[in-house]
């Protein structure tokens, strides 16, 4: 419950002051005050006349409100002096069961001042003013009438007035009505237009100033002596105004709330406002109650209990509350090296290195980094492969007090260049064969090239609060964005992993994902600060080098997505000693994880672990159980973690109940900054409660089923999630839209994948070739989030409302395209066979695929090309020759197009075990 600050009174008190004025209160939370005397201006009107005031301070020009037409106006000249004594005998008649807050003595303009109470609500409320009036009469236990102002402007849509154009309805009603029979009646009220009615509703209305004063001051006299009101409350919904309608240069509205005005003819009156993710209660209570509003508090109790019950505010499921002390990524790395200096911590190719080589090597990458003015505050880029270098690069980042921001090498320079000057990186960290990608705007720093060992160690002067790295994810404005995480998330996360996943000295988990994907945090953080260690998986991961991470190099653990989880469970190995598969980055099917269960053994946990980049990695997990998630199709993702916590709220903000839907809503310790340069992404997507929560809007819908898990059910928004991640379709259609000859793009996710996922596929007007198009975004975009096709349209369909009809659109691949696949009988054997392969893959069967065509322009990304690969190996290529098309994939990687896929399979097959060209249509070959 808020109670008005004393400063503010001096604003506030409705006898002193001009009828108009803005008010500015200074001090530690600044807050601007509109105040106007109800004669003048209504609730609509003051909120008008505020907007305006925040546009002219934005520079913008005002709506205005030229209109001088008022409520007497608009109603005419009507003098009913009959009605007049009917008003007054049934004030003397009516008395409010809340009468007793009304009783004392007193100068009029005492009793007629206000003091208010406050309170915060989530969400949007449809029928307040019903379930308003409806506790009202349950709190007083008698019969009970409401008044409502009624907005006059509803029958002069056009009219832009500020003036007073508010005239009341009366709705009355009994304890234990439900609020549905109070919304009925005030809904005939409206269809009947009473507020315009003659007669004794609008009397007072209607009187000149010269009688209404003394009237009042009769009324008033009346009500105190006898402790009787025309009606019991005022209740007042103002609607909804915008955040973004209350913010100019150096201010910014956290909240928004209307104060109503106390009048004689009701004990109490009620104003609600939307404003952001809230709504906003006031009441107001005569003066005197001021020593003990006990009785307000429990009315105004008793009206939030029924809009917003106190069973459904807090979250809807938690995790365990744990005390940590602050730490750092750096600390604990320390400490850790002091406990094992000699252990192994990364594991590969080059040998293993122990926690005191890593350490060297991160102090000399620190040294070099602090020479060249990249410390604490400075983002630095890390391009380079899985390695010992780019390990030390992440650490020695880190211990000079910058954030890392990780790069993919696979992804088009531009985008490496756009996300480093949009990062303002100091500099960026490179492999030697990297070097060139970044671009000549920002230098580089070639680890290959530092010595391993010789600096003096980094000083510590990290602190919990400072950023550790910068990951960017896809856009909805046609940019990718930035998101900031602190070292105190990254700790918390650190924390929970190393206990829920068992990590401790004897554990390896694998690396073979980018390090610009934040699942990979996982197989980074958890194991070296438990003491375990890393192997390391250089290059594109295909069949060859993932059978050797299974197999080889003492893998006992793994984070990764459920494609990758597929494609390892079809390598037909058999891993040995798997103490946990962490699967995260998209929805896991049960009949995968059954699967992943069944190669890896009853030994092995299966962990879905769900949670956005901007919650740190991960937050909400479920351990597989066979018996129940088996045949599911979608495995649930479980319940929080340490520290954390999950709301549910439905389309208008409020809390969900258990088992209905809502969107999912994260608070906790993992919680990131926010996003870098992006102040109106952050308000839109971090705010807080009613209760002051801090929490990120996943845009994620989920439910909370009868076993006390969440259940994924998919997205609000036309975000998609393709091969783990998560994509903005307007970023794509930005791009798109920067060809010269596009004058419009569209994309959409559409289904055609096996395992349901969706394929990437655009629709342009304008006059560019989709060959060229793709080309266009295959420069600019990373594989994943190049369309895997582009339809030309003359137009786009449109709904009655003007909107694109998105179900009207034609299929992807026009005719033209399918007609492609005419010329099978003319096509050699194994095209047919590869192009085959690829189409199961990309999950679409009428994809036409010629022999120059790219599958990365397709649409695939570089995870489905692994299992590509590894399905062209498998069927085509056999045991024989797979080392020799294992040597030939980093060419392939390159250019991936279908002539060079056939070109290394004849290559890796013997001449007399080669497929010979036919023209028989190829029919896969079934694997037992």
């Amino acid at each position: 419950m808020d109670s008005l600050r004393t400063d503010l009174d001096a604003h506030l008190d409705p006898t002193a002051g001009r009828g108009c004025e803005v008010a500015l209160v200074a001090g530690p939370r600044p807050t601007v005050v509109f105040r106007a005397h109800h004669a003048v201006m209504d609730g609509r009107g003051l909120l008008s006349w505020a907007s305006d005031v925040f546009r002219a301070l934005r520079g913008e020009e005002p709506v205005g409100a030229p209109s001088p037409l008022y409520d007497l106006a608009l109603l005419g000249e009507l003098t009913d002096s009959s009605g007049v004594a009917r008003r007054e005998r049934q004030m003397a008649n009516w008395r409010s069961p809340l009468a007793r807050w009304g009783s004392g003595t007193g100068r009029g303009a005492d009793r007629c001042a206000a003091h208010w109470v406050r309170r915060t609500v989530d969400g949007a409320y449809p029928g307040l003013v019903a379930k308003t009036a409806a506790a009202i009469a349950d709190f007083s236990g008698a019969a009970t009438r409401v008044m409502v102002p009624v907005d006059l402007r509803r029958h002069r849509p056009d009219l832009r007035s500020t003036a007073n154009l508010s005239l009341p309805v009366f709705v009355e009603g009994r304890p234990g009505e439900p609020w549905e029979a109070w919304h009925e009646r005030l809904l005939q009220a409206l269809v009947d237009g009473r507020e315009l009615a003659a007669g004794e509703e609008t009397a007072l209305a209607r009187l000149p100033l010269g009688v209404l004063g003394p009237l009042l001051r009769a009324t008033d006299r009346a009500t105190s002596a006898l402790g009787r009101y025309p009606c019991s409350a005022l209740v007042s919904h103002l609607g909804r105004i915008e955040p973004k309608d209350l913010r100019a240069p150096g201010f910014e509205a956290e909240t928004a709330y209307s104060l109503p005005v106390q009048v004689p003819f009701t004990p109490v009156s009620f104003t609600a406002l939307e404003f952001g993710s809230h709504t906003q209660l006031v009441m107001s209570h005569p003066g005197r109650l001021r020593g003990d509003t006990r009785g307000a508090d429990a009315l105004l109790a008793t009206v939030c209990e029924v809009l917003s019950p106190a069973a459904r505010r807090g979250p809807l499921t938690a995790g365990p509350q744990r005390t940590e002390e602050p730490a750092t990524l750096t600390a604990m790395l320390r400490r850790q090296i002091e406990r094992t200096p000699d252990a192994v911590a990364l594991i590969g190719r080059e040998g293993p290195i122990s926690y005191a080589e890593l350490d060297r090597r991160s102090d000399v990458v620190a040294a070099a980094l602090r020479a060249r003015g990249a410390g604490r505050g400075a983002v630095v880029g890390l391009l380079a492969d899985r390695s010992v270098a780019a390990l030390a690069g992440l650490w020695g980042a880190l211990k000079a007090g910058a954030a890392y921001l990780p790069l993919d090498p696979n992804h088009p320079p531009a985008r490496i260049a756009a996300v480093l000057a949009d990062a303002g990186a100091a500099l960026c960290l490179v492999g030697e064969e990297h070097k060139a990608l970044p671009g000549h705007d920002v230098p580089v720093l070639v680890l290959d090239r530092l010595p391993t060992d010789g600096a003096e160690p980094a000083p510590e002067t990290t602190l919990p609060d400072d950023v550790a790295y910068v990951i960017y994810t896809s856009g909805s404005t046609g940019r990718p964005k930035g998101v900031l995480v602190e070292h105190r998330a990254l700790v918390e996360y650190t924390h929970w992993a190393t206990d829920r996943y068992g990590v401790d000295a004897s554990t390896r988990f694998g690396l073979f994902t980018s390090l610009a994907f934040d699942l990979t945090g996982t197989a980074i953080f958890p194991p070296l600060l438990a003491g375990g260690s890393i192997a390391l998986v250089p290059g594109e991961a295909g069949r060859h080098n993932l059978t050797e991470l299974l197999t080889q190099l003492g893998v006992n653990a793994l984070k990764l997505t459920p494609a990758h989880l597929e494609l390892i469970c079809a390598l037909d190995v058999g891993p040995q000693n798997f103490r946990v598969l962490v699967v995260g980055g998209e929805q896991l099917r049960g009949p995968v994880a059954a699967q992943a269960q069944l190669v890896f053994g009853p030994g092995c946990r299966v962990v879905n672990e769900y949670g956005p980049t901007e919650a740190t990695i991960g937050c909400v997990i479920h351990t597989f159980d066979p018996q129940c998630d088996a045949d599911s199709p979608a495995v649930p993702i479980g319940v929080p973690v340490d520290n954390t916590q999950v709301y549910l709220l439905d389309a208008s903000g409020r809390p969900a109940a258990p088992g209905e839907a809502g969107e999912v809503h994260l608070a906790g310790a993992q919680l990131a900054r926010g996003y870098l340069h992006r102040p109106e992404l952050d308000r839109e997507r971090f705010f807080l409660l009613a209760d002051g929560t801090r929490v990120y809007r996943t845009g994620d819908l989920a439910r909370l089923s009868e076993r006390g898990v969440l259940e994924f059910l998919g997205r609000v928004d036309d975000q998609l999630s393709i091969r783990g991640h998560r994509i903005e379709p307007g970023e794509v259609e930005a791009v798109l839209e920067q060809h010269p000859e596009v004058a419009r793009a569209i994309v959409l996710g559409r289904p055609g994948r096996p395992d349901g996922e969706p394929v990437l596929c655009a629709y342009v007007s304008g006059t560019a070739e989709p060959d060229a198009v793709r080309e266009h975004a295959a420069r600019l975009l990373p594989s994943y989030l190049v369309p895997a096709s582009v339809r030309l349209v003359e137009a786009f369909p449109q709904t009655v409302n003007g909107k694109i009809d998105v179900q009207a659109l034609p299929e992807p691949f026009d005719d033209a395209q399918v007609a492609v696949r005419d010329d099978r009988p003319q096509r050699a054997f194994l095209e047919l066979a590869v192009a085959e392969i690829w189409s199961q893959v990309l999950g679409t069967a009428d994809l036409p695929i010629r022999p120059s065509d790219n599958f990365h322009h397709l649409g695939g990304d570089s995870l489905t090309l692994l299992i590509m690969l590894s399905q062209v190996a498998d069927k085509l290529v056999g045991q024989t020759g797979g080392e020799v098309f294992q040597r030939a994939l980093r060419d392939i990687i390159r250019a991936p197009t279908l002539e060079r896929v056939c070109l290394a399979v004849r290559e890796a097959t013997d001449p007399d075990t080669a497929v010979e060209d036919t023209t028989e249509p190829h029919r896969p070959k079934d694997r037992t």
